[in-house]
């Protein structure tokens, strides 16, 4: 028994030891309280008011023209002046660049430049903004039922190519804003030059697009903050309090965790 003592007591000092060669302890009356203090986030993708002002006026502008005399006026003279004055054939590249600048991100990356995030978080951010946007505009399709410019299908409003390809620029300006702005720049030349071969291709009206773009937008700025409350919590202090016990001649360690 008494060996079996020794040997017990030998292996409680070397596991105090262990902790004292990689943790901060203060030691007070026999008890050993560790501290250790999880890493904080900083954020910046705080939803505000001020971020909607513009999808806002965008969706807005679209769901007004879908029964205001002048506005579907003015979408025709854009018809007119795009498309009917100057016949052409059609570019299917929209198709593509809706997914450009999400995919310029991901290219910086496997460059070496890095964004804002990792891999794996833009990939779950870019995820969710597709996610949303598609969530919105489909429904709106189904519900509006608003004809195409081409007469094709009553699906017109809002354009989901233009939302998705809006919800990617505005991705790209995110994670690359505070190395240039120039990164943000040029996606969003690419959506617009999207939402313009929408109607070059005589598949929308121009109030379609601006709502799309204004979905496309403000999906992003969802999925950066759906993105912050999914994974981080906020900063919290793990506490561990090991206190030695000794009964009837049996010693013994206890252990605490706060979490």
């Amino acid at each position: 028994m008494k060996e079996k003592r020794k040997i017990l007591t030998l292996v409680i000092l070397l596991f105090q030891i262990n902790i004292l060669s990689s943790q901060n302890l203060t030691v007070q009356d026999s008890t050993l309280t560790i501290t250790q203090e999880v890493p904080s986030i900083k954020h910046d993708n705080k939803l505000s008011y001020k971020q909607f002002i513009i999808p806002a006026i965008l969706i807005g502008y679209g769901f007004y023209a879908l029964e205001c005399d002048g506005l579907l006026d003015f979408n025709k003279e854009v018809k007119e002046e795009v498309y009917l004055e100057h016949p052409h054939g059609f570019l299917h590249v929209d198709d593509y660049t809706q997914y450009s600048p999400a995919v310029a991100v991901f290219g910086l990356q496997a460059l070496g430049i890095k964004g804002k995030n990792s891999v794996k978080d833009e990939l779950i951010i870019y995820a969710l903004s597709v996610g949303i946007t598609t969530a919105v505009v489909y429904p709106l399709k189904k519900i509006t039922k608003e004809w195409r410019p081409d007469h094709s299908a009553p699906n017109s409003f809002p354009s989901g190519h233009t939302a998705i390809s809006f919800a990617s620029a505005e991705f790209l300006r995110r994670e690359y804003k505070d190395i240039s702005p120039w990164y943000g720049i040029a996606g969003y030349a690419v959506a617009s030059g999207t939402g313009f071969l929408r109607m070059y291709n005589n598949k929308h009206w121009f109030s379609d697009i601006a709502a799309g773009a204004g979905i496309g937008i403000a999906s992003t700025t969802m999925a950066y903050w759906l993105h912050d409350k999914i994974r981080w919590g906020k900063k919290k202090k793990n506490t561990a309090t090991i206190y030695p016990i000794y009964n009837n001649s049996v010693l013994g360690v206890g252990l605490v965790k706060n979490f």
